[in-house]
């Protein structure tokens, strides 16, 4: 999840030593850059292309892994799901060449910016109000996912059955997000900097591969008094297919945090570019196939939302696959509150036309109620919402938007703006932007109709 410019690690590899989040996370127009625009070609202290692999990688892995088993086992078993994601990798890996090609093109160095410089101010502004959308839906996602692990990982700590836990006051759901949220996550998420980035990149990795091998350990040799659900081979209607996009889309969404990354590599061309996005896409692929295909073996049609829900709550290998997550969630939640923080930022300075506030007690007052109103929503909508699947089919719709819908408006505009003979292959790149911005739409329209549908339906049965 993921996530999402959520895991970027920059200070690991000498870009900048200023807690990395001025010039990386989802920059807002109205905070001044380090590196100017254009200095990029020349960058001798830059990320290298396995330095760039690592954080793309790291980008994309998230807490979205968790939902894969219950995509597969939506999208109808084993070969719909494998076959959805290596149609979607083409598109993915082409959408982050097409952003960089981008921000070549238009000097600029973070998605908005790029969009906005393509695009034009009123599609920047969408976008500027999509990615807060969408790092406020990862947020509430986070929180649940902190609830679900927590349940079950102070049954393993109290080696009691798992009714007998839930009739604690301690164990409740909403109790333990609400402490681990006021306590933790709060704290963490109101300062101007973030200095523990590269710490949470870290674990985040250790996290997330160690989530993948003990789902993998757990297919291979699972419990002897175990049997899984019904494992269907094949999807009911061709429309299945289409409720694993969110799920993939979440997973696979590193594109707004890849700008930053392209920028700040040694050698920001295109081709070098390209060799680093397929290789960390292909890895990517692998360790959620992997989580996907082995969670969805290992429990059929009875999997959850959160494949680590499946499990029983006194086996110690995955009691520490719980921790890991928490810990992955808590230090990542105050990141991704930071960039979508900076960008409402952005949108109020420029709506009130106004440079940035060089007044610091009006600066403070301003962060501190924006991250309290932020973290007040999150945590509310958390309470009341204990499915992550509910959260990930909203905001994964949004997330094919900046896969597909927003790269592919950027290649249009762009080749537009040419002023060449109209070649063949200019031709071929305009309709393959039209290409993508028809199935990114097709993509958003169709999950979030869905998610409002199936919500409807669930309210409507209760």
């Amino acid at each position: 999840t993921a996530q999402s410019s959520v895991f970027n690690s920059v200070g690991d590899w000498g870009y900048s030593e200023d807690a990395g989040e001025r010039a990386w996370l989802l920059q807002s127009p109205s905070v001044d850059s380090i590196q100017a625009p254009g200095q990029s070609q020349q960058r001798r202290d830059g990320t290298s292309a396995f330095g760039a692999v690592f954080i793309v990688v790291n980008a994309a892995l998230g807490a979205g892994l968790l939902n894969f088993p219950a995509a597969f086992n939506m999208a109808g078993g084993v070969t719909a799901g494998v076959v959805l994601q290596m149609c979607m990798l083409f598109f993915i890996i082409t959408g982050l060449v097409i952003l960089a090609y981008c921000s070549q093109v238009s000097n600029e160095s973070t998605y908005q910016e790029v969009v906005r410089a393509v695009c034009g101010k009123v599609l920047g502004v969408v976008c500027e109000i999509a990615i807060a959308v969408y790092t406020f839906g990862t947020c509430i996602a986070f929180l649940i996912i902190i609830g679900d692990q927590l349940d079950k990982l102070i049954g393993a700590m109290a080696h009691e059955s798992e009714a007998a836990v839930s009739s604690h006051w301690f164990a409740d759901r909403r109790f333990t997000i609400t402490v681990t949220s006021v306590l933790i996550i709060l704290p963490l998420s109101i300062p101007k900097e973030i200095g523990f980035q590269k710490y949470a990149s870290m674990l985040s990795v250790i996290g997330t591969w160690y989530v993948t091998i003990i789902i993998i350990i757990k297919y291979i040799w699972p419990d002897k008094d175990f049997s899984p659900g019904n494992i269907p081979t094949s999807p009911a209607s061709w429309t299945d297919v289409f409720n694993a996009m969110p799920t993939i889309c979440f997973g696979f969404q590193c594109h707004v945090s890849s700008v930053p990354v392209f920028n700040s590599m040694k050698k920001a061309e295109i081709r070098p570019w390209g060799g680093v996005v397929t290789l960390g896409m292909i890895i990517c692929l692998f360790v959620y196939t992997g989580t996907g295909v082995c969670g969805f073996l290992s429990f059929g049609s009875n999997v959850s939302q959160d494949v680590l829900m499946s499990y029983p709550s006194n086996d110690i290998a995955v009691a520490i696959a719980r921790a890991f997550i928490i810990i992955c969630v808590v230090t990542s939640y105050p990141i991704l509150h930071f960039c979508g923080r900076a960008v409402v930022e952005g949108l109020w300075l420029r709506f009130k036309g106004e440079e940035v506030d060089t007044d610091v007690a009006r600066e403070r007052r301003r962060r501190v109620l924006q991250t309290l109103v932020w973290f007040c929503l999150t945590l509310l909508l958390a309470l009341f919402i204990p499915d992550i699947g509910r959260v990930i089919s909203l905001i994964g719709g949004l997330a094919a938007c900046f896969i597909f819908v927003f790269p592919g408006l950027c290649l249009i505009q762009a080749k537009l703006s040419e002023h060449d003979v109209h070649s063949a292959s200019w031709k071929m790149l305009v309709a393959y932007g039209v290409v993508m911005v028809t199935i990114g739409a097709f993509i958003f329209g169709q999950t979030t109709t869905n998610a409002i549908y199936q919500d409807i339906i669930n309210h409507s049965d209760s």
